[in-house]
């Protein structure tokens, strides 16, 4: 190794810390850390939209009834596909700060709370070009909340199709991806929940 690797801003170091203390569940996941933490340790503008090669970090939440113990989803409008809340950095350079903000945005509940502060899951996935975009990936920081208004939940319009509240293995279904049935997983036992 010739030289040392150069110093991370503040929130770049806070996101490697957190990706470090995060123990990945399968070889994917395990994988899809390693691509975080080359992407966060090399490209400073990692946060931001408009970096496309390979992509930029999203944080995103699955948001669960206090009461029911049930998972929102919404039908995202563009992607075609039922998903957790979610979303691009728009200046916290927190992937959790992210996630909560796209959290309230997209379900219009104002309450949520996560239900750790640290990393439910990590997942890589493929962004389809559009809207003058190219083809890139979605480094996507996974969180869990909960609320206890659930019956206040309403879709962004302009993000969704529509919103369901789900038992899990039905979320799981609908999403149709090994990832978010990881993370459903692992935010059951958060919760003391079957699934």
């Amino acid at each position: 190794m010739t030289g040392a690797a150069p110093a991370l801003d503040a929130s770049r170091a806070a996101l490697r810390a957190a990706l470090l203390a995060h123990e990945p569940s399968d070889e994917a996941e395990a994988a899809d850390r390693t691509a975080m933490l080359a992407l966060v340790e090399s490209e400073p503008a990692c946060f931001a939209r408009s970096t496309f090669t390979p992509g930029h970090f999203t944080g995103s939440v699955f948001v669960f009834s206090a009461e029911t113990g049930r998972v929102l989803l919404h039908h995202h409008r563009r992607l075609d596909r039922w998903l957790q809340m979610g979303g691009h950095d728009e200046g916290e350079a927190d992937p959790a700060a992210t996630a909560l903000r796209e959290g309230r945005e997209e379900s219009g509940l104002t309450d949520l709370a996560l239900l750790s502060p640290v990393i439910l899951d990590l997942d890589v996935h493929p962004i389809p070009p559009a809207r003058g975009e190219p083809g890139h990936s979605h480094f996507d920081v996974r969180y869990a909340a909960v609320t206890r208004s659930a019956a206040l939940a309403r879709a962004d319009e302009g993000e969704s199709l529509g919103l369901a509240w789900l038992p899990l293995a039905e979320a799981a279904r609908r999403m149709g991806e090994p990832g978010a049935r990881r993370a459903l997983a692992k935010a059951a036992r958060l919760l003391g929940i079957p699934f």
